[in-house]
């Protein structure tokens, strides 16, 4: 809860400014990737705790394939090494791990370290969080298109669509969250964001902190949300 009235039931966030948190402080990308994860679990803690029960974080999308090939090898690295390290974090804390975007593309022992830690986790009753690697959100409905034309679907409707999106369990986000000062989606949840409401905070992501998210939450709790009708 935020001011006594209820969280977003799903908030995503883009998890932006690594990088420039850490040139503004003489360090390589890297440490502000790592300071990014640190972050992170402050975060799914705090979203917890205000009553949030599904957090999708932007972790590694389709474009971060254009960086130097030395940070998108850290950021691999990082990424399974972190899956492998955390397990008894998400076991004290009940959390529960989902996937979005193409495991196809990911090196091998991120694949296999993503299958292990949800299967890990798969039956606890935490908050979900759902790892957005790999994930892009025009690529996430080209598959999903791709699936249901295999299927031999004979009608296409949001309903018979929805099954054959990533982590299609989860609902809609009703709040997507963007941090470092850009004002835009960059390609995140495109499909299931169609109503969300949008936050946008100046602080690089290895700034934020749970007041940051209160904040965020707050401001969603001010809105009055239509969904094209009128009130």
């Amino acid at each position: 809860m935020a001011n006594g009235r209820a969280a977003p039931a799903h908030a995503g966030i883009i998890m932006d400014g690594n990088g420039r948190w850490a040139k503004a402080r003489g360090l390589p990308r890297t440490e502000g990737h790592r300071e990014g994860l640190r972050v992170a679990k402050r975060i799914i803690r705090a979203a917890e705790d205000l009553g949030i029960r599904y957090l999708s974080l932007y972790t590694f999308s389709t474009e971060n394939w254009k960086r130097a090939v030395e940070e998108v090898s850290f950021l691999m690295s990082l990424i399974s090494s972190h899956l492998k390290a955390e397990f008894d974090f998400y076991r004290e804390n009940r959390i529960r791990i989902v996937h979005s975007g193409d495991p196809e593309g990911l090196p091998a022992d991120v694949r296999d370290a993503l299958r292990s830690v949800m299967e890990d986790t798969s039956g606890f009753d935490g908050i979900t969080v759902n790892l957005a690697i790999n994930y892009g959100g025009r690529d996430e409905v080209l598959r999903a298109v791709r699936k249901l034309l295999a299927s031999g679907a004979r009608e296409i409707t949001e309903e018979s669509f929805r099954p054959f999106l990533d982590a299609p369990e989860l609902p809609d986000p009703d709040l997507i969250i963007r941090t470092g000062g850009d004002l835009r989606l960059s390609n995140f949840l495109l499909w299931k964001s169609a109503y969300a409401e949008l936050y946008f905070s100046d602080k690089l992501w290895p700034d934020w902190s749970a007041e940051d998210l209160a904040a965020a939450v707050d401001s969603f709790n001010r809105r009055e949300r239509r969904f094209g009708g009128t009130k």
